[in-house]
């Protein structure tokens, strides 16, 4: 099953209808998930084009009260309190990373934060962000892995470097920016994905 884009919080949806499709192939019987974003790079040696595959997230938009869990506990799909030691699959992150390898594409393993978005992140922000551990700055994916994982989803979190975080506000983020980095993105993703779903043992 393909899903073509997604819903985000920052334009106007409740985090039910943002992880809604999550439930709909847990239904389904869908017991590993890959998702893909686009993402702002903190670390300092990515650069616009790049991959990373996610190896955890901060969940700073839960922090702040989003978490998709909130409300009464749908216990046909799991716990009340879920583990999140694990987020992303180990097993299919070194998969991934052979993948990647044998293609000979850059894929950079790291932490992805997600924030509420749709207002790019301020110098300070940007600088907290680092502090706190965050490679790659996003605001989506988090959600849909947070309730992945509370029905026991297998997932696979893959982020395209769309733009370098700029930390002393000396240049501009713009939107034609992050399109134009996903043209180079988008065949090195398709790339891997194609590779581990060739290889995967389900």
């Amino acid at each position: 099953m393909v899903m073509q884009g997604r819903v985000h919080y920052y334009e106007g949806y409740s985090m039910d209808q943002v992880t809604f499709p999550i439930r709909v192939m847990q239904r389904l019987g869908i017991d590993l998930i890959i998702l893909t974003n686009a993402a702002g790079a903190i670390a300092p040696e990515y650069e616009p084009g790049d991959v990373m595959v996610l190896t955890d997230h901060i969940a700073l938009i839960g922090m702040a009260g989003l978490n998709p869990l909130r409300g009464p506990n749908l216990n046909e799909f799991g716990e009340r309190f879920p583990d999140m030691s694990q987020p992303y699959d180990h097993e299919l992150i070194k998969l991934s990373q052979q993948v990647a390898a044998d293609l000979k594409i850059r894929l950079h393993a790291g932490v992805y934060v997600c924030l509420s978005g749709p207002s790019f992140e301020s110098p300070a922000d940007l600088r907290f962000l680092r502090g706190i551990g965050a490679d790659a700055v996003g605001m989506s994916t988090v959600p849909e892995t947070i309730v992945a994982r509370h029905g026991r989803t297998r997932v696979l979190g893959f982020s395209g470097i769309s733009n370098k975080a700029n930390l002393d506000g000396s240049t501009i983020t713009t939107h034609e920016e992050v399109l134009q980095a996903g043209q180079l993105i988008v065949p090195k993703l398709t790339g891997i994905i194609r590779g581990v779903i060739e290889k995967i043992n389900l």
